[in-house]
C-alpha cells in the first residue's frame, strides 16, 4: 500500500532554527506561505545566526525554482523527495486574523494553511511550527499541528551524564590506581561497551578511587583531586570536569549543570591554567534579550548594551582575581591577558566567520543554541583548538528551544563516546547553601 503523501507548511520559526528543514520532509510535499517570506526577508541582513538561516534559505529556494514559477510545485533536490511550492492565497472559509481579532503575520501564516486544507482536501495538511503558541491556535482552528522534530532527544531526562558508578570493583584495582595510577578494565564492567573518555566513582566498601576510561590505551586512569590557578573542584563531579577540561587529547567538552555548579568557573579557571598552549582564550555568550526584546531597546552605545549579557562571565574573572593578591604574578598576568586580549570576553555573535586556531574557546549558555549554531562554532574549530559548552538544558531563554531539541542536549546525544569529546553534568550546587536551596525547593 503506497504511504500517504502529506502538506507539511512551514513557519518561519522553523527555517530560523534549520534552513534545511525542507530537505528533512521525505517524499512528503513542503509549503512555505508568502508570509514567512516576507519575514526572512526582514532577517536577511545581519550577522546573527538567524541572519545566516535566512539568506541560505532563500538561496536554496532561487536555486531549486530554476525558471520554474514558485506557484507551481518543483522538485526539492535530492532523490527521494517531495515538491515545493509558495502558498500566496490566504483566503479560507474560516479567517484567523477575524478569529483572533488581529492582523498579524501568524494569522496569515494560519490562513494559509487552512487554505491549503481546504484546497486539498483528500490529503492531510500539517503546520509546522518551534513556536507553541502558534501550534494552540492552529489546533484550535481544526488544523493539525505539530513541532519541528529533526534533531530532538527523546529523553531530556535520561540524557548521557559523563559519569557512573562501579560499587563492586576489585579492591585490587583500586589500590593499582593509587599505586599506577593506571589499571586494566576488570572483566564485570566489559559485560557492556565503555564508552570514551568516560568517568567512574569506582567503589568496594570504604575504599574509592576516582576513574577515567582511556580508550586509545583500554584501561582506567587515576582521577587526581588537582587545582587550576588557584580554583580547587569541591566534589567528584567538578574534579571529573576539571579534568576533562585540563587533558589536552580531548578537544570538545560539554558541562551541563544548574546555576552555582561551577561549570563556567571552572571551564575559565582551566583556560587559565593552560594559557601557554593557546594563542587566545575566548569567553563567549549567545545575546538572548530580556523578554525577547532587541538589545536596540537597551540605551547607550553597543558596548554599553552588551555590557549586561557579558556581566556573569566578568564575574567569574573576578572571583578568581579574589583569589591572588593585586601584588601576586597570577593577578597581573590576568590584568595584562585582558589589556593584550589574549583573553577575550565577547559575545558569541562577533565569533562568526572568524577561524579559532590555537584558540581555547568557551561558550557559556549553550543550551540557547540550535544544533546548526553549535554545529557552526565546532566546525570553526581550527589546528589546536579547545571547546568547552556550558549551559543548563532546563534552563532555556529562548522561545524556539525546548529541552529536547537545544543545541547543548542535541551535542550531548550525539557525540557521547566519541574519541575527540567527554561531557559531565554537574548536579551538586557549590555557589551557597542558599544558592542550593533555591535550586532544590524553588
Amino acid at each position: 500500500m503506497a504511504k500517504e503523501k502529506k502538506i507539511f507548511v512551514l513557519d518561519t520559526s522553523v527555517i530560523i532554527y534549520d534552513h534545511n528543514a525542507i530537505k528533512n520532509f521525505k517524499e512528503h510535499d513542503v509549503v512555505v506561505p508568502i508570509t514567512v517570506l516576507e519575514e526572512l526577508d526582514n532577517f536577511k541582513k545581519g550577522n546573527d545566526t538567524k541572519n545566516f538561516a535566512a539568506r541560505e534559505f532563500t538561496r536554496y529556494i532561487d536555486k531549486i525554482s530554476g525558471r520554474n514559477t514558485l506557484q507551481d510545485w518543483v522538485n526539492i533536490n535530492g532523490k527521494g523527495h517531495g515538491m515545493f511550492k509558495i502558498e500566496m492565497n490566504q483566503s479560507a472559509s474560516v479567517d484567523a486574523e477575524r478569529v483572533f481579532g488581529e492582523r498579524k503575520a501568524d494569522h496569515r501564516i494560519l490562513n494559509s494553511a487552512l487554505h491549503l486544507a481546504e484546497s486539498y482536501p483528500g490529503r492531510k495538511v500539517v503546520l509546522v511550527t518551534k513556536d507553541i503558541n502558534l501550534r494552540i491556535k492552529a489546533k484550535s482552528l481544526n488544523l493539525i499541528a505539530e513541532d519541528y522534530e529533526t534533531g530532538k532527544i527523546q529523553n531530556p531526562n535520561e540524557l548521557y551524564t559523563g559519569i557512573s558508578t562501579e560499587e563492586k570493583f576489585p579492591v585490587a584495582g583500586i589500590n593499582e590506581l593509587y599505586e599506577k595510577e593506571s589499571t586494566a578494565v576488570p572483566a564485570t564492567m566489559k559485560k557492556k561497551p565503555l564508552l570514551a573518555n568516560h568517568y567512574y566513582i569506582l567503589k568496594n566498601g570504604q575504599k574509592s578511587v576516582l576513574g577515567f576510561y582511556n580508550k586509545a590505551t583500554e584501561h582506567l586512569e587515576r582521577v587526581k583531586k588537582e587545582s587550576a590557578f588557584n580554583i580547587t573542584p569541591r566534589n567528584a563531579e567538578q574534579s571529573f570536569a576539571l579534568d576533562a577540561i585540563l587533558r589536552p587529547d580531548i578537544r570538545l567538552v560539554t558541562i551541563q549543570g544548574v546555576a552555582g555548579t561551577g561549570k563556567t568557573l571552572l571551564s575559565l579557571a582551566g583556560a587559565l591554567e593552560q594559557r601557554r598552549n593557546y594563542h587566545q582564550i575566548y569567553l563567549a555568550r549567545p545575546i538572548v534579550p530580556l523578554s525577547n526584546k532587541d538589545i536596540g531597546y537597551l540605551p547607550g552605545d553597543i558596548k554599553s548594551k552588551l555590557n549586561p549579557y557579558m556581566e556573569p562571565l566578568w564575574d567569574n574573572l573576578k572571583f578568581i582575581k579574589s583569589q591572588f593578591s593585586e601584588k601576586d604574578r597570577e593577578f597581573k598576568q590576568i590584568n595584562e591577558m585582558v589589556e593584550n586580549e589574549k583573553l577575550v570576553v565577547c559575545p558569541l555573535a562577533y565569533i562568526r566567520g572568524r577561524s579559532l586556531s590555537n584558540v581555547f574557546f568557551i561558550v557559556d549558555e549553550a543550551q540557547n543554541l540550535t544544533p546548526h549554531e553549535v554545529k557552526t562554532v565546532i566546525s570553526r574549530a581550527g589546528e589546536n583548538s579547545k571547546i568547552i559548552f556550558t549551559g543548563d538544558i532546563f534552563q532555556i531563554d529562548t522561545p524556539y528551544l525546548d529541552t529536547q531539541s537545544n543545541g547543548l542536549s542535541y551535542m550531548i546525544d550525539r557525540l557521547k563516546g566519541k574519541d575527540l569529546y567527554a561531557h559531565i553534568t554537574l548536579e551538586k550546587g557549590e555557589r551557597s547553601e542558599l544558592a542550593n536551596l533555591a535550586n532544590q525547593y524553588l
